[in-house]
């Protein structure tokens, strides 16, 4: 079952009221960034390619098409008994862009990524709300303890 804003809205840091929505909380841009240099995934580790920071022109990031890396404004945290989706905001999908997540555990806890997939040129301001975080109730051993946490 996924729970209501009211009750996502406990586990994020900073947040407006505006943000609370139904059945979840917005998610801001803080920063957006393209990656230059080839990451690595592999049996043993992995690494993350080294990244550009987008700066913002004229209070806002001009987006030509192609795939960033939105930094999210808001520190969370996914409490032990629950798994963490994030999804995009309907205006991002009309406006031909994408965002992919991928599941937040148990127990992570930081100021997450996202992938931003942009098909036409938009314009976007820096703490304008582009996602959605939900929790759901889940059945699971253990809790996320990965190199994530406490990211950012």
């Amino acid at each position: 079952m996924f729970e209501s804003g009211v009750t996502v809205a406990d586990y994020l840091d900073p947040l407006d009221d505006d943000q609370i929505q139904p059945n979840g909380v917005d998610l801001t841009v803080e920063s957006l960034y393209e990656q230059v240099s080839p990451g690595r995934i592999g049996r043993e580790g992995k690494t993350v390619g080294d990244r550009r920071e987008v700066a913002p022109e004229d209070g806002r990031y001009r987006l030509d098409p192609g795939a960033y890396v939105l930094k999210y404004g808001e520190r969370l945290r996914v409490p032990d008994d629950h798994v963490g989706f994030v999804y995009p905001r309907s205006t991002l999908l009309r406006n031909s862009c994408m965002l992919n997540t991928a599941v937040w555990d148990a127990g992570y806890e930081g100021r997450g990524e996202g992938l931003l997939q942009v098909g036409h040129p938009i314009e976007i301001e820096p703490g304008a709300r582009v996602a959605q975080f939900v929790l759901a109730a889940a059945d699971h051993d253990g809790r996320y303890d990965g190199s994530y946490h406490g990211e950012n």
